[in-house]
């Protein structure tokens, strides 16, 4: 059983099948891809070995034809709420009262539950021209975008939305960013209007009843009144492991600690991805692919002590 349908979860789901192991994957959010679905679908994606950038929609995708051959059974919009041992191994308890039982369960949960921070202003305008992520870039073409926010998110949606945008405008309530200067700095060379040491106030709607315009208001200085037909609210996201927390399970930070076969400390249960912790730790998408074969590879021994823990290289088998 793996719970998480995240990019870690799915090739997790690959590798389980190239094993020769059945596999569900169940996931609260109803389509498979995780935080990058959910999040940014539109986004360039630039640490996965072998693709220079690739757009999360496009990764997702991939991935799910990848472990298609193995027939991975997927229950989405479903939520693992509990963990108990049984006679056959373990079973998995979801919302609604069904049980799934399995030999062993693979944590692929990233972050666990994910809240966006609110932006005070757009109280109830949530759907009605504030978002806070971008599914479809095209959706606002030629429209009056602000973002908020001074953080990685907040940049990477004004360098996608800028090609597509008549006009997008960063707004941030402090004077220094938290994103990576590189971005920051292509920001700046497109000419990408910032406002800083500010904060949106309020949000308006036009004779149609959308949103039409801003104010927004820079410390010491007179108000600004923008045009904006979205608002991005990037203000980043309070995250914990929901029902996981109670599994019995060592948790460090709001993330599993597992040892180097990425084995918790509840026998047969492991963690892959950005929900596993251990010294030195690094949260990329492509060390949780690597902690997923790696998790799978240690599973199929401990489901069947005679398999080998290193089955040879998938490119040789036909």
């Amino acid at each position: 059983m793996i719970v998480g349908a995240g990019p870690t979860g799915l090739f997790a789901a690959y590798y389980a099948g190239f094993r020769g192991l059945s596999m569900a994957v169940v996931d609260s959010l109803p389509e498979a891809g995780g935080q990058v679905t959910a999040m940014y679908p539109e986004k360039m994606i630039y640490d996965v070995g072998g693709f220079p950038a690739v757009r999360g929609r496009d990764l997702v995708k991939g991935l799910v034809e990848q472990a298609a051959p193995w027939n991975p059974r997927y229950l989405l919009g479903r939520k693992a709420e509990g963990l108990r041992s049984a006679d056959s191994g373990l079973e998995i308890l979801l919302d609604g009262g069904d049980v799934v039982r399995a030999g062993a369960v693979l944590i692929t949960a990233g972050i666990g539950e994910f809240t966006p921070r609110p932006l005070p202003a757009g109280d109830g305008w949530l759907g009605r021209g504030m978002v806070h992520f971008v599914p479809a870039l095209d959706a606002h073409a030629g429209q009056d975008v602000v973002v908020v926010g001074g953080g990685d998110s907040a940049f990477d949606w004004v360098l996608a939305l800028h090609p597509v945008a008549a006009s997008v405008t960063l707004v941030h309530r402090r004077a220094k960013f938290r994103a990576a200067d590189s971005i920051v700095r292509e920001a700046q060379r497109l000419g990408v209007r910032m406002i800083t040491d500010a904060e949106v106030s309020e949000m308006r709607a036009g004779e149609s009843g959308e949103l039409s315009e801003i104010t927004v208001q820079p410390k010491g200085s007179d108000a600004l009144v923008l045009p904006a037909q979205t608002v991005v609210a990037a203000l980043g996201f309070t995250a914990d492991l929901g029902p996981i927390e109670n599994w019995g399970l060592e948790i460090d930070h709001r993330a599993i600690a597992v040892d180097s076969k990425m084995a918790t400390a509840r026998e047969r249960v492991y963690a892959a991805g950005d929900v596993a912790s251990y010294p030195g730790k690094v949260k990329l998408i492509a060390t949780g692919f690597g902690e997923a074969a790696t998790a799978v590879n240690n599973i199929a021994v401990a489901l069947d002590p005679d398999a080998h823990l290193f089955p040879g290289h998938s490119s040789n088998v036909e």
